[in-house]
């Protein structure tokens, strides 16, 4: 007797036919062959662990560099990361409960802004800034209580969870850790030379503003070098460059004895004649 089969079950059928062939040929592959790894590209180690794809990273770096260049402490930092995390899970999210758009979910409707400017990574993060620095004695509160204050959510405890990785992010992405941030780029670069590098340079100055100017930054063909002043700055704009890396066909960064390098996404020790040098970042592009 024939039986009508409704898509849902047909998906259902499909999908356990081929989960079968992807079995059968794992299990008849040499020994010596491996199957590609499809796991997080990028990885924070700071007296902890957190996994994170290319585009979370690089919202996390942002929204810590907004908060560094407004001179937030890293409490602050901690707080607006486990947000971004529990609200959008660091994407840049086109819509949401209601009229809530990006990072935060935000709403255009409760006073934060247009929908094309909330959906700015750094003007969301900006205005996540403003209202907790009004939140008296944020710094003392639980992570979770102090991120309520601000985005009023039917969720209040929610935030909490997010916490012990945000202040993983935080301790990488203020510069308080050496090497913390690896990201793999795989494949071929979105842009190479003078573009690629012109892409860098447009982004260090959109997320750091006025404060790059302190540390001098310029720009080559072959990628762009930063005036530091001390490891802890240098260690900034290190992770925040690889965590950017993805989309601006960045190959190399190099602080003081190590260098980061895209297709391995390691962090490995160099050897230098002149010895180590701490006073500048020093990025290269594909060419």
């Amino acid at each position: 007797m024939w039986v009508r089969r409704t898509p849902g079950v047909v998906i259902v059928l499909l999908a356990l036919v081929g989960a079968l062939g992807v079995v059968a040929v794992v299990h008849n592959l040499p020994s010596d062959i491996k199957l590609p790894s499809l796991g997080p590209e990028c990885t924070v180690r700071a007296d902890g662990e957190v996994t994170l794809d290319s585009v979370q990273m690089a919202n996390a770096a942002t929204i810590t560099a907004v908060g560094i260049r407004r001179g937030m402490p890293e409490r602050a930092v901690v707080i607006a990361l486990a947000t971004a995390l529990q609200e959008s899970k660091l994407e840049n999210l086109d819509d949401g409960d209601r009229d809530s758009v990006g990072l935060f979910q935000q709403r255009p409707s409760q006073g934060w802004g247009t929908v094309e400017k909330i959906k700015d990574p750094r003007y969301a993060a900006d205005k996540f800034y403003t209202a907790l620095k009004k939140v008296k004695g944020y710094q003392k509160m639980r992570v979770t209580d102090a991120a309520q204050k601000v985005q009023r959510s039917a969720y209040p405890n929610a935030y909490e969870k997010w916490a012990d990785e945000s202040a993983v992010l935080a301790r990488a992405l203020t510069g308080r850790a050496t090497g913390a941030v690896a990201c793999t780029v795989s494949g071929s670069p979105v842009l190479r030379g003078a573009a690629a590098a012109a892409a860098l340079m447009k982004g260090l100055k959109l997320d750091w503003g006025k404060g790059l100017a302190k540390t001098p930054a310029a720009t080559q063909a072959a990628g762009l070098t930063v005036a530091v002043s001390d490891p802890s700055t240098g260690w900034r704009y290190a992770h925040w460059l690889v965590s950017h890396a993805s989309a601006t066909g960045l190959e190399r960064v190099r602080f003081a004895d190590l260098e980061w390098h895209a297709p391995d996404g390691k962090w490995q020790k160099v050897t230098a004649d002149g010895g180590v040098d701490e006073r500048q970042v020093i990025a290269q592009v594909f060419s």
